[in-house]
């Protein structure tokens, strides 16, 4: 296993941990190198960085962006960025200004199943108000008795073709890319195993990100098989594509991978890492 992850989110978008603690737990998991990649905001990275130089951890800025592209809903995870860059700064808070609508609308759907006050249980669990969620939605559902876990929650409600499942207009690939690229940061398209669609429809995905600048993609990530690793890695491999890795973490005992480290990348991948060797944040000198 790597002592590396670059993908995981904390309370300021729908992690259940503050940015301090995850970045804690990680340490515990004996983790060297990390990226903070909260969803469509980048209020946490201050907090994750000082504890990850407080902890003597090196640590890359990141971001995940709500990509629209086509019928799909995909993710893109900057990595390296300038937090304080205005592209950025003005791209992703134009995609907070829509998630309360998405919410209430989300809410709205799921009354008419019978789930009432589905808007206020998700708000309260919800640390930040912007980053209003499925997450949150479903960890109330949990919560609150009706659903027995969250993954049930999205399988039964918050997918598509299901209830609580509301459509939503997104960044686009090319403007998600562009302010990712425009802030100094790398592209990476973020589980892609987890994308229903065919090779051809990835392939193409593909294309138009590298089209747009995008140069990564998530070989080892929490949802990802043995074969989807090495799915992935020969498909990086042929596309000239870095491979990163990354646990997605969003809290205990959710599913999926804990945070801190990740299945190790398949020989033929070149790491996203050592491409980011400047843009890595490394932890002060103890000369004491």
């Amino acid at each position: 296993m790597a002592s590396i992850d670059l993908h995981f989110h904390s309370h300021a978008s729908d992690g259940a941990l503050s940015p301090g603690q995850v970045i804690r737990r990680a340490h515990h998991r004996q983790a060297t190198l990390l990226a903070l990649t909260d969803h469509d905001g980048t209020s946490g990275l201050a907090l994750a960085r000082a504890t990850a130089a407080q902890h003597g951890i090196a640590f890359l800025d990141g971001v995940e962006i709500s990509v629209t592209w086509g019928k799909h809903t995909v993710h893109i995870v900057g990595l390296g960025i300038d937090p304080e860059h205005p592209a950025l700064i003005e791209g992703l808070q134009s995609l907070r200004q829509g998630r309360v609508q998405r919410a209430q609308d989300m809410a709205a759907a799921l009354a008419k199943v019978g789930i009432a006050g589905a808007f206020e249980g998700a708000m309260s669990c919800c640390d930040n108000p912007e980053m209003i969620g499925r997450t949150h939605f479903a960890r109330f559902l949990v919560e609150s008795g009706q659903v027995k876990d969250v993954r049930t929650v999205f399988r039964k409600f918050l997918t598509p073709g299901n209830p609580g499942y509301v459509e939503h207009e997104w960044a686009s690939l090319a403007d998600a890319t562009g302010w990712i690229v425009a802030s100094g940061g790398v592209a990476v398209i973020a589980h892609p195993g987890r994308y229903s669609m065919g090779r051809t429809l990835l392939e193409r995905l593909i294309l138009e990100f590298k089209e747009a600048g995008g140069c990564g993609i998530e070989v080892s990530t929490g949802s990802h098989s043995l074969d989807d690793r090495h799915k992935f890695a020969l498909l990086a491999q042929r596309h000239q594509l870095l491979a990163s890795a990354g646990s997605d973490f969003h809290a205990p005992g959710e599913g999926g991978r804990d945070v801190g480290y990740t299945d190790d990348l398949p020989p033929v991948c070149q790491p996203v890492w050592e491409a980011l060797s400047e843009r890595i944040i490394h932890p002060p000198i103890n000369k004491a």
